[in-house]
């Protein structure tokens, strides 16, 4: 007979074959793992997964970047976090690719002045900048050099990264949240221009009264990290926008340029400059046009208060018109607009100025989340223009900004005063909403001069004429020139940023804006969706906080101290009922 194993034996078994399957389910984990890597985030803003674009640079890096971050120490609260979320990210990187290396560094470190002194003069040197918060304790106030920066280098190559963004936000808190959103953006940028060797080529179109050199002198700083910049003349050359090879009996047309920008010109283009640009989008060039449809500007109204102002002719409505799109001659009023200084009365013999929100000078906000002005600061223009868009169905039509819902079309020619400012504006005369400033037009685009050649032209290979695009490609018209002019003075030699409000000192995202359009046209659209990318800090509320400090911290020490006592209770509890009885 045979012999019943015990209840006892047969717990032994089952709990021997649990842990044998626990032991093998755990290796066929980790040799699936060895063979397909997998992270999961659960935040709802994927705080923890990096970008398709990141992932892929990160894994094809073919030598090591070295990273070291001199964001150490005794640091205050908001710099602990744009600490640790870079440490993170890093981490994340390090996941990706065995080739990153990272250390964090405290440059303050040393008890020797004189040895500290000489780290910060190679960090300054580096292109690293400072800074020094101030913050309250209950001890008393402090202040704290510190260095919120990067040097990051890459096949030989160097670059310092500035983690902490520029103080154009309205507090610390605010900064630091931004720094933190940018952080992928900034890391991954940095790293590809170190392992960028040849620049893609873009253009400034000149001879047509664009803005010159100086007038864009800081945009174009900001290219130059990403392209190799250039400006020329049409001047009626077919190859100055296409280069022609020859390969026996094939006649081959290349755009010279990624993209070509097209700064407020205030001439009118010829039949041939137009030909040239036509033909250089049919082949796939991409095009960013600024445009002043009125002669508007600041400089006369600061002489005469009041102006009249009439339409500019460039020769251009009916090929944007066939693109799909069509810059109006009108000017925008908004009541959402920067503000500039008037003469409100005397003081003594000086006069004294009250800012006031001059309705030409609109502030467009960001309605979509297009990566070209997701997470966008706002965007100022001056004396913008509408722009339609019209025709063209095979067309694509975004509209990247627009004016606030208090907003109204002034038709030209038309009067403008600064007299204005002195009455408050009547909402019901700002009835408009969402009026276009900005349009990105994306498809296959039809030829401006198809239909229109002679049977001499259409059939000669030295112009290779194409009537329809050959393959999709895009623009963006915006309807302000001067959105993309920085100040700058031919006299000191200074330039203020683009975007600069010299009126209230205020940085607005101009300059953003305009890289995002150069890089969307020139294929990097995977790099915006990085910048554009919003990273939530859950911050504490520091007043409810210092209100409830006590109560917090027994929340935080002793529940769950009592959690894990009433647990073990009540399994002791448990399990005496349960073997008990037995």
């Amino acid at each position: 007979m045979a012999k019943v194993p015990s209840p006892s034996s047969r717990l032994k078994r089952s709990a021997v074959f649990n842990l044998v399957l626990l032991v093998v389910l755990l290796v066929l984990a980790n040799l699936a793992a060895s063979f397909k890597f997998t992270r999961f985030d659960l935040t709802s803003e994927g705080r923890y997964s990096l970008s398709e674009t990141t992932i892929s640079l990160l894994e094809n890096l073919d030598d090591f970047v070295y990273i070291k971050v001199y964001l150490e120490g005794d640091l205050p609260a908001n710099y602990t976090k744009l600490r640790n979320s870079t440490r993170e990210l890093l981490d994340e990187f390090r996941a990706y690719s065995s080739f990153v290396e990272y250390e964090f560094i405290n440059p303050s470190e040393s008890e020797n002045e004189k040895e500290r002194k000489a780290i910060y003069q190679q960090l300054l040197d580096a292109g690293l900048t400072y800074t020094n918060p101030v913050e309250e304790k209950a001890s008393g106030v402090s202040q704290t050099l510190i260095w919120p920066g990067a040097i990051i280098s890459f096949k030989g190559r160097t670059l310092p990264l500035q983690l902490l963004k520029s103080q154009t936000y309205a507090n610390e808190e605010e900064l630091i949240t931004r720094s933190v959103n940018d952080l992928e953006y900034e890391m991954t940028n940095t790293v590809r221009k170190l392992g960028t060797v040849i620049k893609p080529r873009i253009c400034f179109i000149e001879g047509h009264g664009e803005l010159d050199s100086l007038d864009t002198k800081d945009l174009t700083l900001s290219l130059e990290e990403y392209y190799a910049v250039e400006r020329k003349r049409l001047d009626s050359n077919l190859t100055s926008l296409v280069l022609r090879t020859e390969k026996g009996d094939t006649v081959k047309f290349i755009p010279r340029y990624k993209a070509i920008i097209v700064a407020s010109p205030d001439s009118v283009f010829s039949e041939k400059d137009k030909f040239i640009i036509d033909q250089y989008i049919m082949r796939g060039g991409k095009v960013l046009w600024l445009l002043n449809k009125v002669d508007a500007s600041m400089d006369s109204l600061s002489i005469y208060s009041n102006k009249f102002v009439y339409p500019t002719e460039l020769n251009l409505d009916d090929q944007l018109f066939r693109y799909g799109a069509r810059v109006n001659p009108d000017l925008v009023a908004d009541l959402r607009a920067s503000v500039i200084p008037v003469v409100a009365g005397m003081v003594g013999n000086q006069p004294r100025f009250i800012p006031k929100r001059w309705p030409f000078f609109p502030l467009s906000l960001p309605t979509t989340n297009h990566p070209v002005v997701n997470n966008l600061n706002a965007t100022r223009f001056e004396f913008v223009s509408s722009v339609d868009t019209v025709g063209a169905p095979e067309i694509k039509k975004t509209v990247l900004l627009a004016s606030s819902k208090r907003s109204r079309i002034l038709s030209t020619p038309a009067r403008i005063s600064l007299n204005i400012l002195r009455e408050t504006p009547d909402p019901r005369m700002y009835s408009s909403s969402g009026i276009p400033f900005a349009v990105l037009l994306e498809g296959t685009f039809t030829s401006n001069f198809r239909n229109r050649m002679s049977p001499q032209i259409l059939n000669n290979d030295k112009i290779g004429f194409v009537e329809a695009a050959i393959k999709p490609t895009a623009m963006i018209v915006v309807g302000d020139g001067d959105v993309i002019k920085n100040s700058y003075s031919r006299a000191t030699g200074r330039m203020a940023p683009l975007g600069y409000d010299r009126y209230t000192g205020e940085l607005f995202g101009n300059k953003d804006f305009l890289l995002n359009c150069v890089n969307y046209l020139c294929d990097d659209s995977g790099l915006i969706s990085v910048r554009s990318r919003e990273v939530k800090l859950r911050l504490l509320d520091e007043t409810q906080v210092k209100a409830s400090r006590t109560a917090i911290q027994v929340k935080n020490v002793l529940v769950p101290i009592v959690l894990i006592l009433l647990t073990g209770v009540l399994l002791t509890y448990l399990r005496k009922r349960k073997f008990g009885r037995r």
